[in-house]
């Protein structure tokens, strides 16, 4: 039995071919004797692949191609990098399932687009952000109100080259659970510097994105 539904494959199926436009390449690291929940990703990959001719799997061994992980910028595993056209900054740590797999979907359409379906309001407050900002968005997959806010940061990665997105899953990390003292999901954190705590709106997370090179925030 695989992850993904008959029905939802074909729907997925049929809205990848209408929307995609470009290549999406799911650049995924593991390890030779892979962990439980890197075979889960790597077969949740798998499938995914198969919904598109446009969607290319690549899989490398963390510690044998060392070389590749730098390269992408991968310090743990089971990860993922999405490319495009270009690196946009977008890397998964964990599995992209539950609540996490319609932001992941949709973020693959953006990817391939090269573009994302923000106002063009919310695109120039976007292209003012000029220096390089990494967004580090903690969740777990069971968490109701962590979709929303994967998705907007994901959006942001795809619309300004500044902007570095990791999902982290704490239920698989931990350790980064406890170095960010997240407590409850979802938790965004900035720089390392400024925190925001909850199910944040689209616009409230663009507009501290906006400040954060002037002022830090807090936001509960």
């Amino acid at each position: 039995m695989g992850f993904i539904s008959e029905a939802d494959k074909k729907r997925l199926s049929g809205l990848f071919e209408r929307q995609f436009k470009d290549e999406v390449r799911l650049v995924f690291f593991s390890q030779e004797n892979e962990c439980p929940i890197c075979s889960t990703v790597r077969e949740l990959l798998e499938e995914v692949q198969g919904l598109s001719s446009k969607i290319r799997l690549e899989v490398y061994e963390y510690m044998e191609d060392s070389d590749k992980a730098k390269e992408y910028g991968i310090k743990r595993i089971p990860a993922i990098a999405v490319m495009g056209k270009r690196d946009y900054g977008i890397r998964i740590y964990g599995l992209p399932y539950g609540y996490e797999f319609r932001p992941f979907t949709e973020m693959l359409i953006d990817v391939s687009r090269g573009t994302t379906d923000l106002s063009e309001k919310s695109k120039k407050v976007l292209q003012s952000i000029k220096m390089d900002t990494h967004i580090q968005v903690f969740i777990l997959l069971t968490c109701p109100y962590c979709p929303t806010v994967t998705r907007s940061a994901f959006k942001f990665a795809v619309e300004n080259e500044h902007i570095k997105v990791d999902m982290v899953d704490i239920q698989i990390f931990p350790n980064l659970a406890q170095k960010y003292n997240v407590e409850g999901t979802p938790k965004v954190v900035i720089n390392e510097k400024t925190e925001l705590i909850g199910a944040i709106s689209e616009d409230l997370f663009l507009q501290q994105l906006a400040v954060i090179q002037r002022t830090p925030t807090y936001y509960m």
